[in-house]
């Protein structure tokens, strides 16, 4: 009971109690009682408890919720003493939560917005991005860098990472809802790394769309 009611409470000022059977009441008049439990320890039980007499007003607060969203378009919340759980109230039967997956709706070939090792964007490109951002209409974005194979591994996620936080840079500035930022080097090629063709395929930055 005691944890049930941290999830709705942050006691401010004055609200420690005493002794048992001190009352106190939330900001919406929810009536708490002060009882000792079998450990010792004090908690707030919900109601007027038998032989309750001394009452005293207890100042609260109720937590706002964190919010956010997850890769796979799921909306958490998480309260203040780290309660947490879904927004949505779609569930299976075993109680997963079943949200809406983004999908790719944007490819940025590296190669027309970027200098070769570089991760600055070209004005007329940023132009173009700002565009997008602006009309795209989707809640949350991900923004995830790809690289070709040339170059050590650990090399190719720095600079896809660089690239993508440029990117998201952009949208944010557009007013974008970013929720995912990653770098993925040469890790998930679009098409083969033998040719020239396919490794300027596999330079990009792929824009993940969350409606």
């Amino acid at each position: 009971m005691a944890a049930a009611l941290g999830a709705l409470l942050a006691l401010t000022g004055p609200a420690a109690a005493q002794s048992a059977g001190d009352l106190g009441q939330d900001a919406a008049g929810n009536v708490y009682t002060w009882t000792l439990g079998a450990d010792g320890q004090g908690r707030w039980t919900p109601g007027r408890a038998s032989g309750a007499v001394r009452e005293r007003t207890i100042i609260a607060e109720r937590y706002t919720p964190t919010i956010w969203t997850d890769p796979d378009g799921c909306e958490h919340w998480v309260m203040d003493d780290g309660v947490e759980g879904y927004m949505t109230p779609h569930v299976t039967r075993d109680g997963r939560p079943v949200c809406n997956r983004g999908q790719a709706c944007g490819t940025m070939q590296a190669d027309q917005f970027f200098a070769s090792d570089s991760a600055r964007i070209h004005p007329a490109g940023r132009t173009e991005l700002q565009r997008f951002f602006q009309s795209a209409q989707a809640q949350a974005y991900g923004i995830i860098g790809h690289t070709d194979s040339r170059a050590s591994d650990a090399y190719n996620r720095r600079l896809s990472q660089r690239r993508a936080n440029a990117v998201a840079r952009v949208a944010q500035a557009s007013g974008a809802r970013v929720i995912e930022v990653s770098g993925a080097g040469e890790s998930r090629p679009q098409a083969s790394n033998a040719t020239a063709a396919g490794r300027a395929q596999n330079r990009r930055v792929e824009i993940i769309c969350y409606r």
